[in-house]
């Protein structure tokens, strides 16, 4: 078994007076290179499909562990609780800065470079050294943590480049001769600890519950890992009085997973002018119990919330809306702002402006699933924007993040999962978030970075068996 230690070094120097400011620190490890390469939920690790599965070839990617899976640096405005499995944090504390494991070539300030030629590997370990100049990491930092060379390089993202928070590392081809994809592709919630897979549909005034077992951590003996075995355990049907979806031909609506205890269901008509109707849904996952009803919201265009067309080649569905902490977040009809709406009381409206017209594409590729609007985290996410969960507005690079998904995306530990296809090839997708924490570092005392100084960091990090 192998234990790591590791050591801090950071050193400022102002360069008006050539005085340097030197801060040493030592580390906790995480579970996060424990966790990636010792669980393997849903099969990860193994090639489970046919010919057109999609597997990362980890050598190129992720190993050796330094510095790939752990070749990135993440420095931080607050300290951060010291606990093993403590890998991501809230945005209230969303990094300063951040360098990968290579030159920075791009225009984000706030990432730096890599010394290609100080960084090295050791005998018993590895040496990180980056830099940045005065232009690079400005802010307060009192944590440091090392990330992946992914994570490190953009972080939840930036304006200047691709983003690399989401690897994707697995995209298992899924077959439909077993009737699953329909509900697969309508999941709001997995029980990854018990095995449990939701799935919330809409037809006829009734929403109907699917739970299904689905292997993660075991498998059975009439079980395999593509998704074609999954075991239909409980079926529900809720009579609705209000709640509807629009539409006929492509049903308009949407469900989602609150995290509250609560499933949540929405259908509303896209309204360029006058007030929106919304109509809603919510379900106690305990027992099933629900209310449902209509508001009327004076005043707000927003866009269609979402929709799901039912199909034997293949289903379509689009998610342009989410709920975080007890509001629905809507964007608005002119793509302009996000809507924040209490869904406790629906007069309590705010709109945040985006500072820009977004595009609202889709943030995977296109095709018969569009998910315009998610969250990872805490965050919400979009093509070309984000919010924290302060509603901060983070504008980052317009660009496709992740394949077609039609759900949300389910988190265990590290990995990400979510299903989605396009037209006739139906995918369940796994990724690694990559800027999680492999190592926690607070400082005894906030450093502040500024464009006076320079700022040098050389972290060495060891490793020693243990019995």
């Amino acid at each position: 078994m192998k234990r790591y230690t590791g050591n801090l070094v950071i050193e400022l120097e102002d360069q008006n007076t050539g005085t340097i400011e030197t801060v040493s620190e030592t580390n906790m490890v995480t579970n996060a290179v424990n966790d990636i390469l010792g669980v393997n939920p849903m099969g990860v690790m193994y090639k489970a499909g046919g010919q057109y599965d999609d597997s990362l070839t980890w050598n190129q990617e992720l190993l050796p562990i330094c510095p790939n899976m752990i070749g990135g640096i993440l420095l931080f405005p607050s300290s951060i609780t010291e606990q093993a499995d403590n890998l991501y944090l809230p945005s209230t504390n969303l990094p300063v800065a951040y360098a990968s494991n290579d030159v920075n070539a791009t225009a984000n300030t706030k990432r730096g470079s890599m010394n290609l030629t100080e960084s090295m590997k050791l005998s018993d370990g590895f040496k990180f050294v980056w830099e940045f100049t005065p232009s690079q990491g400005n802010g307060t930092i009192a944590a440091v943590g090392l990330t992946s060379k992914h994570g490190g390089a953009n972080a939840y993202g930036s304006e200047v480049a691709v983003d690399t928070t989401l690897l994707q590392i697995k995209k298992v081809s899924l077959d439909d001769g077993d009737g699953f994809i329909n509900d697969l592709f309508r999941t709001v919630t997995v029980d990854f600890e018990n095995a449990k897979l939701y799935s919330l549909g809409y037809a006829s005034n009734t929403v109907t519950i699917k739970r299904y077992r689905i292997p993660v951590f075991d498998i059975g003996l009439n079980e395999k890992l593509d998704d074609s075995t999954l075991t239909l355990e409980d079926t529900t049907v809720l009579q609705c009085s209000t709640f509807h979806f629009y539409g006929s031909y492509t049903p308009y609506g949407i469900f989602m997973d609150g995290g509250d205890g609560y499933w949540y269901g929405f259908a509303n008509q896209g309204n360029s002018s006058r007030s929106a109707t919304v109509l809603w849904i919510k379900i106690r996952k305990s027992d099933y119990t629900f209310t449902e009803g209509q508001w009327t919201l004076s005043n707000a265009t927003l866009m269609t919330m979402g929709s799901f067309k039912e199909g034997s080649s293949y289903p379509s569905g689009n998610r342009s809306a989410v709920v975080r902490n007890g509001y629905l977040y809507v964007p608005t009809y002119d793509k302009t702002g996000v809507y924040k709406i209490n869904i406790s009381n629906s007069t309590d409206v705010t709109l945040i402006s985006l500072g820009f017209t977004s595009t609202m594409k889709c943030i995977g590729e296109t095709g018969s699933c569009d998910c315009c609007m998610s969250i990872i985290n805490d965050i919400i996410v979009a093509y070309d924007f984000e919010i924290d969960v302060n509603d901060n507005v983070i504008a980052t690079f317009a660009g496709e993040r992740c394949g077609n998904v039609s759900t949300p995306f389910f988190r265990y530990k590290e990995y990400v999962f979510a299903w989605g296809g396009a037209y006739l090839n139906q995918y369940r997708y796994t990724w690694i978030l990559t800027p999680y924490l492999a190592t926690i570092c607070n400082l005894s005392q906030a450093v502040v970075k500024n464009a006076d100084k320079t700022m040098k960091i050389t972290y060495t990090l060891t490793e020693q068996t243990v019995t």
